[in-house]
């Protein structure tokens, strides 16, 4: 558990969110420990009928914090982000989020894995790896390009391109696209909603609709070509620049 991973469970509904506003919602190893410590407790816990992910502030998540995780050795091997990676692939309850502001990285990857997603009309999504001199995770350089397109999958992937939520929406990532002051209160009708159906048949429903194991093996494939990419000169010009406030030079690479 964690101070910036709020938990509450009523009426069915498990909400995560996350609260660390003052940092831009960025995900720190504690944060994902407790993250993947819920998910997974819900998969067996019989009150628990949808899962909601939310966050606090004025933007949905900025990704992970690059200072923690330089902290950390620039090591990516630590399991908390990976099990939580791995939980949102392959798990059986229903996983909703509300999205307001920005959305980097892992904080628009999660997003795939979710059967219900609702934007704020300030939502914009990224996922700015390449930038990085990383890959993409979460098996979203699968999962994307069958969702809109190689080539918009592309732009976003490799290009860094920000989608803003009504784009976004018809693309076919998000479900609807409400006012920043209503995203709360439709999050919440929703997950009712889910609640209300009956739990068998929607985890059934849930479970023809996914192919948890080409999931897993495409974040397996991701995640030892990540760990290799983190290790390259690239991403130590990334982070190096990232820290220093500047803009990395990649003109030397080939």
């Amino acid at each position: 558990m964690t101070e910036h991973v709020n938990i509450a469970q009523d009426n069915g509904v498990l909400t995560l969110s996350l609260n660390r506003p003052d940092k831009k919602n960025a995900l720190t190893d504690a944060m994902y420990g407790a993250l993947a410590d819920a998910l997974e407790a819900a998969q067996d816990d019989p009150a628990v009928r949808v899962v909601a992910i939310r966050a606090e502030g004025d933007l949905f998540c900025a990704g992970n914090d690059i200072g923690d995780f330089m902290a950390a050795g620039g090591e990516h091997s630590d399991p908390n982000v990976f099990r939580f990676i791995r939980l949102l692939g392959k798990a059986r309850k229903p996983l909703i989020a509300g999205v307001q502001g920005k959305a980097v990285g892992i904080g628009t990857t999660m997003l795939l894995h979710c059967d219900y997603v609702v934007l704020a009309d300030d939502a914009v999504l990224s996922t700015p790896f390449v930038g990085l001199g990383l890959v993409p995770e979460a098996a979203s350089s699968m999962m994307l390009p069958q969702r809109i397109g190689h080539q918009r999958a592309f732009a976003m992937l490799a290009m860094g391109e920000r989608v803003a939520a009504e784009k976004a929406f018809q693309l076919g990532l998000a479900n609807e696209v409400v006012a920043r002051t209503a995203l709360d209160e439709a999050l919440q009708a929703i997950a009712a909603r889910i609640a209300q159906l009956p739990p068998g048949a929607v985890q059934a429903t849930k479970a023809l609709m996914q192919d948890p194991d080409t999931v897993a093996a495409k974040m397996d494939e991701e995640i030892a070509i990540f760990s290799k990419r983190l290790q390259s000169p690239e991403a130590a010009e990334a982070f190096a620049a990232f820290m220093q406030k500047r803009a990395p030079d990649f003109s030397k690479f080939s």
